[in-house]
């Protein structure tokens, strides 16, 4: 079977737009703001996995003997500490990727919400002609 239609009359006069440079901007900028998202969230991925571990160690070390120390990464190398210490430090590192991830959503919103009134607008000018949905 054919895939191939004829444009109706609407169809054909949406796609001689013109395109001006503050146009060309708009659709540059929302080219942009598509990537940022995208680096947000594999970097907000890749935060979570880092939470996910802490909280898995942050369990294990509950379970751990009290008189035993455990070794824990300072930098590139492993300390031994108590493991009263350990769970401090992980419990301050759990905090501090939450914020991360906070910070990460709330730039992901803005982002978003950037995008969106671009999409307005482009759509307001170019209707069909132009598609800015991902796939």
């Amino acid at each position: 079977m054919s895939n191939i239609r004829m444009l109706n009359q609407k169809e054909e006069a949406d796609s001689d737009v013109e395109v001006s440079w503050a146009d060309q901007q708009k659709i540059n900028e929302f080219s942009k703001l598509n990537a940022k998202i995208d680096d947000l969230e594999e970097q907000y991925e890749k935060m979570k996995q880092e939470k996910e571990y802490l909280d898995d160690v942050a369990m294990e070390l509950e379970l751990a003997d009290e008189d035993e120390p455990v070794r824990y990464k300072v930098g590139d190398t492993f300390a031994h500490v108590p493991v009263s210490e350990a769970l401090e430090r992980v419990e301050k590192d759990t905090e501090k990727i939450q914020l991360e991830l906070d910070n990460i959503r709330s730039d992901v919103e803005s982002v978003q919400g950037k995008m969106e009134e671009l999409k307005k607008l482009l759509y307001a000018k170019f209707g069909n002609a132009i598609n800015l949905e991902k796939d």
